[in-house]
C-alpha cells in the first residue's frame, strides 16, 4: 500500500470474481484504519481497478495519518 499520484495504492490477494476482491479491499481498509467494515463503502469502480471509496466515522486528516503509517510501516517489513 502506498502513494500513487493523489490515490491510495492498495493490493489484496482476493481474486476479481464474485465481489471478492472489493470485500478484500473493503476489510483491509476498515482494519488498516480501525473502522467498522459498515463503514467503508466502495461507491463507484466495482468492475474496475479504480474505485472510489467512501468512509464514514474519520476525517481526511486522520485517514492521510493512517494510511501513511500502515505504508510506512509496511516497508520495513
Amino acid at each position: 500500500m502506498g502513494r500513487y499520484g493523489g490515490a491510495w495504492k492498495v493490493r489484496v490477494t482476493q481474486a476479481p470474481e464474485d465481489g471478492k476482491a472489493n470485500a478484500a479491499v473493503v476489510r483491509l481498509l476498515a482494519d488498516t484504519l480501525a473502522l467498522r467494515s459498515q463503514d467503508v463503502e466502495i461507491v463507484s469502480g466495482h468492475a474496475s481497478r479504480d474505485k472510489t471509496v467512501a468512509l464514514e466515522g474519520i476525517d481526511h486528516d486522520e485517514m492521510e495519518r493512517r494510511l501513511t503509517q500502515a505504508s510506512d510501516a509496511g516497508k520495513d517489513s
